[in-house]
């Protein structure tokens, strides 16, 4: 499984924590950046990890701001792209079951870093069920 990391200087933290583990599991993985955390405009990681995704470069992405709202609307301009906002399991397990989110984005100010590790592993677990969803699905994109 191939997985597009980024963020902001917010999730920048988190954003070690979750690639040390996927390190460890041997996946791999692309690093959009911040490198650090000082200040860093979250479109700059953003739009370039999308872009990957739309290519079919990675299977999935996890973007991490302090509310998890700035990444979340940017990478939902990309018409590849079904960004789910997650502050709770249940919300993890149905962005992928119901609306195949191929990204998930985290709230790093508002989530514990073991509960955003978590998180993850639900999301990159979680097959899409299909079915009516799938119909639903097909409508999101304006294009």
């Amino acid at each position: 499984m191939k997985i597009a990391i980024g963020g902001d200087h917010a999730g920048f933290e988190y954003k070690q924590h979750i690639l040390k583990w996927f390190q460890e599991q041997n996946f791999e993985t692309a690093d959009f950046g911040p490198y650090t955390d000082e200040s860093f405009d979250y479109p700059d990681s953003v739009h370039p990890l999308c872009d990957a995704i739309e290519k079919g470069e990675y299977e999935f992405g996890i973007l991490i701001c302090g509310s998890g709202n700035g990444v979340c609307m940017t990478a939902n301009k990309h018409q590849g792209i079904r960004a789910g906002l997650v502050w709770d399991e249940e919300v993890v397990k149905l962005i992928r079951l119901h609306n195949n989110a191929n990204v998930m984005c985290l709230p790093a100010r508002f989530i514990e870093k073991e509960t955003a590790l978590e998180f993850v592993k639900t999301f990159i677990t979680t097959e899409f069920e299909g079915g009516r969803h799938q119909r639903r699905v097909g409508k999101i994109a304006c294009a």
